[in-house]
């Protein structure tokens, strides 16, 4: 009777932090502006949420074929998952006009005020819109 108990409450912790991590994923999806930053909150609560979830269900269950399906379920999960986050965040790299801004600081040699050559700092804001040049 005390190891059903001791059993029950391994489960039920284990589902109150998956339910943690989505609730959390869930504020961060809606706060955060933009696109990249929504990806990495819903896919910390896609994968740790889940994981801790169905980690409870296999505690509940005990060893049984149940837990293996859980288990495949989990596996197909952190699997699929950084697939499609990835595939979903190139689109949003090339198709993101504002994303490609960068800052590039060059530098170089530019006359003082006395006439003699300095070291100094060119500051230009590039757009990454050339995919073949990497900056």
């Amino acid at each position: 009777m005390t190891a059903e108990w001791i059993r029950f409450v391994a489960a039920a912790g284990l589902c109150l932090l998956g339910l943690a991590f989505e609730v959390m994923a869930v504020f961060g999806v809606n706060r955060f502006g933009r696109a990249l930053n929504r990806m990495h909150a819903a896919a910390m609560g896609d994968t740790l949420g889940i994981l801790f979830m169905l980690l409870g269900l296999m505690v509940i269950r005990g060893f049984s074929m149940d837990s293996l399906k859980l288990f495949l379920v989990v596996a197909f999960f952190w699997t699929a998952s950084p697939v499609s986050g990835h595939m979903i965040s190139r689109l949003e790299a090339m198709t993101d006009e504002e994303l490609g801004e960068l800052t590039v600081i060059r530098k170089g040699r530019k006359a003082g005020k006395d006439g003699a050559e300095g070291a100094g700092k060119e500051i230009e804001s590039r757009k990454g819109s050339d995919e073949n040049e990497v900056i």
